[in-house]
């Protein structure tokens, strides 16, 4: 048996893949103000500052930074889960059951990488920024409205036409490359 385990830093920064459970599901941008609540609610329970973010209809990438002295991101991802869940739930939005009752909306488990340096976060910045031309849902990174993209581009930490029309096959992000 694998025994996965998390690295907790106190202070920070990680980035993150959570995903639905159903992979053909829209339901995060079909419901992105109830995912927004999520979050925000979220954050005045437990602060942690969101460095970028996209989301697309399945799943989403953050890169988050934690307060000092704090490493529970395990809690805060629980809150935002549930939080989302329940949004869904009053709306009378039907949601499948495991087995047990639970809710099967989201995966159970979520993908976690601390960051270790400035290249590594600028690199994660850019596969977040970068991911929905890589699933094919715009031709350009700033035509995707659910990311941090828009942010970056108002603070002038990059040009509107960041990554043009380039073939994802350019783009670098320190990914694995089929051989």
């Amino acid at each position: 048996m694998v025994r996965y385990r998390r690295n907790y830093v106190a202070g920070g920064t990680y980035f993150f893949t959570v995903t639905l459970d159903d992979r053909a599901s829209s339901a995060l941008v079909d419901h992105i103000g109830a995912l927004r609540m999520a979050f925000r609610s979220a954050r005045q329970e437990r602060p942690f500052e969101i460095d970028a973010i996209v989301v697309l209809p399945d799943h989403l990438h953050a890169i988050w930074t934690l307060p000092d002295g704090d490493s529970d991101f395990p809690s805060r991802w629980k809150r935002i889960k549930s939080h989302f869940t329940r949004e869904l739930l009053s709306t009378g939005m039907p949601l499948p059951r495991h087995g047990n009752g639970e809710s099967a909306l989201w995966q159970r488990r979520f993908w976690e990488h601390t960051i270790r340096d400035d290249r590594d976060f600028e690199r994660h910045v850019d596969y977040i920024h970068f991911n929905p031309v890589k699933h094919g849902l715009v031709a350009r990174v700033c035509d995707w409205p659910h990311s941090s993209f828009h942010r970056y581009v108002r603070q002038g930490l990059l040009p509107n036409d960041w990554a043009g029309d380039v073939d994802e096959a350019t783009m670098n992000f320190g990914e694995r490359r089929p051989l």
